[in-house]
């Protein structure tokens, strides 16, 4: 539970929008735009993604691979054999090696829910645009925006957006801490208006007879 929260924080640095944009870069601000439009022009969407955390004078590297869908504010997560539902009411966190399901509601007041639906919307208040470096990553343009920041005690040393300059999706987003441990989301797959199921966002309660249903409220 701990560690989907806590990649669910950072996985929501990768959807959001909605800011001023007053003191932007003005070119780091119409490529978000695009990539704000593209993204909202979708019915849905389908991300396989990688989440890294690495520090090299620690010596540590931790890596792992996961699955989120999302429609509006509803998403599926599947995550390190764990599956998360929000159906836009109730969030259903699904721990098959304990045959336990956890039934939470969502408030969007508590800062602690970040849900991976605003993965790719996340920054759309209290960050400034400017553009940063261009890189080939095999064969795609891939440009980094710097987010900066407007809250001066965000503990982010630098926050990097990178996006692919052709198909205007999100490459990657880039979090540096203090302590230089650099946590990296890429997405490694990205499909659209896939055809999915009139009841993919809805827990369906007789599937997990046998399990421990837990409802916190």
């Amino acid at each position: 539970m701990k560690t989907i929260k806590h990649l669910s924080l950072h996985l929501a640095v990768l959807l959001i929008w909605n800011m001023s944009f007053a003191q932007n870069d003005e070119e780091a601000q119409n490529l978000v735009k695009d990539v704000l439009d593209k993204v909202e022009s979708y019915e849905n969407f389908v991300i396989e993604f990688s989440y890294t955390l690495e520090n090299k004078e620690q010596n540590l590297k931790q890596e792992t691979r996961g699955e989120v869908s999302i429609k509006d504010e509803k998403y599926v997560l599947n995550l390190m054999g764990t599956t998360q539902i929000f159906d836009g009411n109730k969030i259903y966190t699904i721990v098959p090696e304990d045959d336990e399901v956890t039934i939470s509601s969502y408030n969007e007041d508590d800062n602690d829910q970040i849900t991976p639906s605003k993965m790719l919307t996340f920054y759309e208040e209290g960050y400034r645009f400017k553009m940063d470096v261009l890189q080939n990553v095999q064969g795609r343009k891939i440009q980094y925006v710097e987010l900066i920041p407007m809250d001066s005690d965000n503990e982010m040393k630098q926050i990097l957006l990178g996006i692919d300059r052709q198909t205007k999706h999100i490459f990657n987003l880039i979090q540096i801490q203090p302590d230089d441990t650099r946590i990296e989301f890429r997405v490694t797959k990205f499909k659209t208006n896939e055809p999915l199921s009139a009841t993919h966002f809805q827990f369906q309660r007789s599937k997990y007879a046998d399990y421990y249903i837990n409802e916190l409220d």
